[in-house]
């Protein structure tokens, strides 16, 4: 017994066993087997675990955090990357963490609410840009951009038009010109620009009758009919109204003609422009054989105030339309100009380039104007202007009035026709030679004074 206790650990009476018989040795072992397992293996050796040491009956193990896995020595741990397995979905970039990762975008992109997906930051919504047109994000920042016809200024922001005529409200009557960051107005030749840079001197010596003739038909539209009458307002504004001087009427069409105001009925033009705006609108069809014939028969005669040709005053009709005929109009805007009368075609959106040239008089080049919408009408007014007041003769002889001097080419031009549609019947016979030979004469004379 003492040999035993000289062997044991203390306390003794812990770590020395005496059986009496080897019957009872499997007591013994029971209660070696009791004891030994009550000892903490991790706690009584040096174990060398990285992280923790696991205590079993007679031994122990190690084993690692989460996020970390055992290495082969059986004591280290090397985190585990859960991002190289590619089944983590990020769409820019994973970051590994201790058993674990999350997903992270690139600089000038959020993480959208699913934590894979990334969205670029819309830079342009922070509201701080002072960009002058549009506002374009871009990663990690963004940048100005202008709208067509303009260019960028080197601040980055503000915005200049290319063509400045087409980019501001320029209210130049005839012409606007663009030049390097600025434009000017300029006026046909003939006619000066007035004090307000805008506007141009108008025929105030010479003598028109105009008569314009509008499509009040169901295809205008409201809308488009007061922008009409806008049209007609701004030809108004090139002349200058009164009874000696040029006189205006007004007659609208559809399926039928009605005149909204004869020549005589008012002498001012701003009395013009408000019958004008007062004008209903008709709707219904397109008849504009019908609306010429009445403008030659009624519009024109000395009871609806045209002055007697004898006076040489140019007669002047407009005819404004959006569509196709439903009549036949080569028979009156063939009689309109055989009677003397200048006439100007306009078209608007599906006018008929055929019907509107065959209204026009010659040249048609300078009496046929087309827009493809009600809302780019005002070059045609320009187109009008320069048409109804032709430029002035230069050098140092006599200058005449652009309108009369209209008033003698369109007397010169009718006399021929005549002449010709004379001769053409026989009508004319050696005297035809004669006649010809002395409006020569005068055709010479003209020219020299020009």
């Amino acid at each position: 017994m003492n040999s035993l206790r000289a062997m044991a650990s203390p306390p003794l009476e812990e770590h020395v066993f005496l059986v009496e018989s080897f019957e009872l040795i499997q007591q013994f072992a029971k209660q070696f087997q009791d004891k030994l397992c009550g000892v903490d293996m991790c706690m009584e050796r040096e174990h060398g675990c990285q992280h923790s040491c696991i205590s079993t009956p007679g031994s122990f193990y190690c084993e690692c955090n989460p996020g970390y896995r055992l290495n082969g020595d059986g004591k280290t741990c090397s985190p585990i990357d859960a991002c190289a397995d590619g089944r983590h979905g990020c769409q820019h970039h994973c970051v590994s963490l201790r058993g674990s990762y999350h997903c992270r975008c690139r600089p000038g992109y959020y993480l959208s609410h699913n934590k894979r997906s990334c969205t670029m930051i819309d830079y342009c919504s922070f509201g701080n840009h002072s960009c002058q047109h549009e506002c374009v994000s871009i990663p990690n920042g963004h940048y100005c951009r202008c709208r067509s016809g303009f260019t960028l200024q080197p601040d980055g922001k503000s915005c200049r038009a290319t063509d400045l005529c087409n980019g501001v409200d320029h209210g130049c009557e005839f012409k606007c010109v663009s030049t390097e960051g600025s434009y000017h107005c300029v006026c046909p030749e003939g006619q000066r620009l007035q004090a307000d840079g805008k506007t141009c001197s108008k025929c105030g010596a010479g003598h028109v009758d105009l008569v314009m003739v509008i499509d009040g038909s169901k295809s205008v539209r409201p809308q488009n009919f007061e922008l009409v009458k806008q049209f007609v307002n701004r030809v108004v504004d090139l002349l200058e109204v009164s009874p000696q001087g040029t006189r205006v009427g007004l007659v609208q069409y559809s399926s039928r003609v009605r005149t909204e105001f004869p020549l005589n009925k008012y002498h001012s033009a701003d009395e013009i422009k408000k019958a004008v705006m007062d004008v209903e609108y008709m709707e219904k069809g397109t008849m504009t054989g019908l609306a010429l014939k009445h403008m030659v028969e009624h519009s024109f005669s000395e009871q609806e105030g045209a002055r007697p040709l004898s006076h040489n005053i140019p007669r002047i009709g407009l005819v404004f339309t959006d569509g196709r005929s439903q009549d036949d109009i080569s028979e009156w805007a063939r009689r309109a100009k055989e009677s003397g009368i200048v006439m100007f075609a306009v078209g608007v959106g599906k006018a008929v380039e055929e019907e509107l040239r065959a209204i026009a008089s010659e040249p048609v080049e300078q009496h046929f104007s087309y827009s493809a919408d009600f809302t780019t009408m005002t070059h045609l007014v320009e187109n009008f202007s320069l048409n109804i007041c032709p430029e002035e003769g230069k050098g140092e002889t006599e200058i005449r009035s652009p309108c009369e001097c209209e008033a003698l080419v369109q007397f010169q031009t009718n006399t021929v026709a005549i002449l010709q549609s004379l001769t053409e019947k026989n009508i004319l016979w050696g005297e035809a030679g004669l006649m010809t030979v002395r409006l020569e004469d005068l055709e010479k004379q003209i020219a020299n004074k020009k």
